[in-house]
């Protein structure tokens, strides 16, 4: 993992209006889709952005045409070592707790696609807004693989049932209004007025009081974390099953 953050270029441009902590998935060449390396520096700018108490919102976006195309084809056509792969699945663990024990609210600015990751990630944010043209998809079963990210617990939660299972069972394209139905988005806007519409809502909040907007989130998404956890569990030891050779014995935890 080291070698790799050594050859790799920021992943994450960090900036900061006023009170609110911008988060620019900034990779636009490959749609920003993430290395272990990327995985890392998102968490430690959104563990920087809760640790400081002089931000009151944080805003994740992307740059390009994309909001972010999920996980590196080096992670998913076998290019990776072993190493690799590893030490990615613990980096994705571990931004994955670190969005979910961020007090502060987390808006996404979907600018344009949005799949694998970058669309189960919003599931952890807690105001998405996307620009009219943007897409997203979860491309799990086309891909004869499982959802992740506990997603197959978060996005039915999030609206009505049959959406939903269409979206994760089909793995077709959700396009802007789709993903509002999902309880995925909170808006859409006009491609152009992105930038200006979340940047104004994430002022808004963040110039409230912190102590007052943080506990209130906290209570808001009291339990997810033990939804998130066994949902991912789950989704590990079906992913283990699908991709387990013949010969192998299946883990002693299933029956």
């Amino acid at each position: 993992m080291g070698d790799e953050a050594a050859a790799e270029p920021a992943m994450v441009r960090v900036e900061t209006e006023g009170r609110v902590r911008r988060l620019v998935l900034d990779r636009p060449e490959r749609l920003n889709a993430f290395t272990g390396a990327g995985y890392r520096e998102l968490r430690v700018a959104v563990e920087a952005a809760t640790a400081d108490v002089g931000v009151g919102a944080v805003v994740v976006t992307g740059s390009g045409r994309a909001f972010s195309a999920g996980a590196d084809r080096s992670l998913l056509d076998g290019s990776a070592t072993a190493e690799e792969r590893s030490g990615a699945g613990e980096e994705f663990g571990a931004l994955l707790a670190a969005l979910d024990a961020c007090d502060l609210p987390l808006f996404a600015a979907v600018n344009g696609l949005a799949v694998g990751f970058g669309a189960t990630v919003l599931l952890h944010c807690d105001l998405v807004v996307l620009a009219a043209s943007a897409r997203l998809r979860f491309p799990f079963t086309p891909l004869g693989i499982v959802p992740e990210a506990g997603s197959s617990a978060l996005l039915p939660a999030r609206g009505p049932w049959g959406p939903a299972a269409w979206a994760l069972l089909a793995g077709g394209w959700v396009d802007a209004d789709e993903a509002v139905r999902l309880g995925v988005a909170w808006r859409v806007v006009p491609d152009d007025h992105l930038d200006a519409e979340v940047g104004e809502a994430a002022a808004t909040v963040a110039a409230l009081d912190r102590a007052a907007v943080t506990v209130t989130k906290r209570l808001m998404v009291a339990g997810r974390d033990e939804v998130v956890r066994a949902a991912m569990a789950r989704e590990l030891d079906a992913m283990a099953a699908l991709t387990r050779s013949p010969g192998d014995d299946p883990p002693s935890s299933r029956r």
